[in-house]
């Protein structure tokens, strides 16, 4: 075997529901679709289609927030990562091995 290692790609999946979903994803699925579900029962069915698109938001934005993306688990971590980047810290110091030897 030469002391190579093999990874299967699909490793982390198993540790994910129905190997897509995190505890949080659910919850966030979940919430949208209940505060959907409370405004249905609230207003009144004979809306406008723009008002029927405002109620039926939340669970529209949640369901897009778990929506698994390639390359990242979901949306919302695509988001964070580009949220992170952008507000980051654009300078960086060099706190390696060598850091001692330079004066």
């Amino acid at each position: 075997m030469n002391s190579n290692y093999l990874i299967p790609a699909n490793s982390k999946k198993s540790k994910l529901i129905l190997g897509w979903f995190t505890w949080i994803d659910l919850i966030i699925f979940a919430v949208g679709c209940l505060f959907t579900l409370v405004m249905l029962f609230i207003f009144n069915s004979s809306m406008s289609i723009s008002a029927m698109i405002l109620v039926l938001s939340p669970a529209l934005v949640a369901s897009f927030l778990v929506m698994p993306v390639p390359n990242y688990h979901n949306m919302l971590q695509l988001i964070t990562n580009i949220i992170t980047f952008i507000l980051g810290r654009k300078r960086f110091y060099w706190k390696g091995w060598c850091i001692n030897d330079e004066k």
